[in-house]
């Protein structure tokens, strides 16, 4: 399968594919978290809505271009934040990212997005292995690698890694792996 499913289904979730009818909703969830953002990420720098805008945007075109696969994560019918398979991990690997509103943090939310994320990954043609990173000050994400069986595979910090770009990073960068064997690839 050169493409993962526009949708992925979940038990308490599913995530679709950003639309451009997303971004309003979109620009709440981060304006609604700035300050749950603004540790880590640079969603929270900025206007929400033109942030939001670039978000979704840059999302869609990157699908068509198969550099990444972003989702926007639908719970009860809203947005509560983002994921997606990057391919700038390196040849045969995906990245995942993922983002989300505070008020929905603490739920495993993240953890089942993710999952998907993985079987959907692990399912597309080429691709050897999966790889999450985040600043080491980021303890709430290290839990969703260690949750879904990745291992740690490095720490990198300057020059190799980028300075703290934001208040709560600390500038050392934890990788997790997890190889595409677990799960049935297509032979299409």
């Amino acid at each position: 399968m050169r493409r993962p499913s526009a949708i992925l289904l979940c038990d308490r979730l599913h995530l679709r594919r950003w639309q451009v009818d997303d971004i309003g909703a979109a620009a709440r969830a981060i304006r609604d978290s700035h300050d749950h953002l603004l540790r880590w990420s640079p969603l929270a720098v900025g206007d929400s809505h033109e942030v939001a805008t670039r978000l979704v945007t840059t999302a869609l075109s990157e699908w068509e271009r198969d550099e990444a696969y972003k989702y926007a994560i639908v719970v009860e019918g809203l947005v509560v934040g983002g994921c997606g398979l990057m391919r700038r991990a390196g040849p045969d690997g995906l990245e995942i990212g993922y983002w989300l509103h505070a008020d929905w943090t603490g739920r495993g939310l993240v953890t089942e997005a993710v999952a998907a994320l993985v079987t959907a990954g692990c399912a597309l043609d080429g691709v050897d292995w999966l790889e999450i990173r985040h600043d080491a000050a980021n303890l709430a994400s290290a839990g969703v690698p260690r949750r879904l069986g990745f291992e740690e595979v490095r720490l990198r910090t300057a020059p190799d890694a980028p300075s703290p770009r934001m208040p709560g990073e600390s500038g050392v960068v934890v990788a997790w792996r997890k190889t595409a064997t677990a799960a049935p690839r297509s032979q299409t």
